[in-house]
């Protein structure tokens, strides 16, 4: 299983989004644990979508189609429409 995730830094107010294979929130731990350069200075982060994929191209895939949109109110709406898929 695959994921692509978006995460949130209340101190930037900025949003990141990414793909993983490992779950949502062991990969949301390794970035407030600091263990990603591009995200260490906006620790702490908080999960605030995820969508899973059986095969990593469609997680890939879906991460560059939110990268493109290149929106907080883009990611902001897609947020709240799927609520199901959020962890707090």
């Amino acid at each position: 299983m695959f994921y692509t995730y978006i995460i949130f830094s209340r101190s930037k107010n900025r949003y990141y989004t990414g793909y993983t294979s490992s779950t949502p929130q062991v990969r949301l731990d390794r970035h407030n644990n600091g263990m990603t350069p591009s995200t260490k200075s906006g620790i702490p982060w908080l999960l605030k979508f995820y969508k899973s994929f059986d095969s990593k191209s469609d997680a890939i895939k879906y991460e560059n189609f939110i990268k493109r949109q290149k929106s907080q109110n883009f990611i902001k709406k897609l947020i709240a429409s799927n609520e199901n898929e959020v962890l707090e």
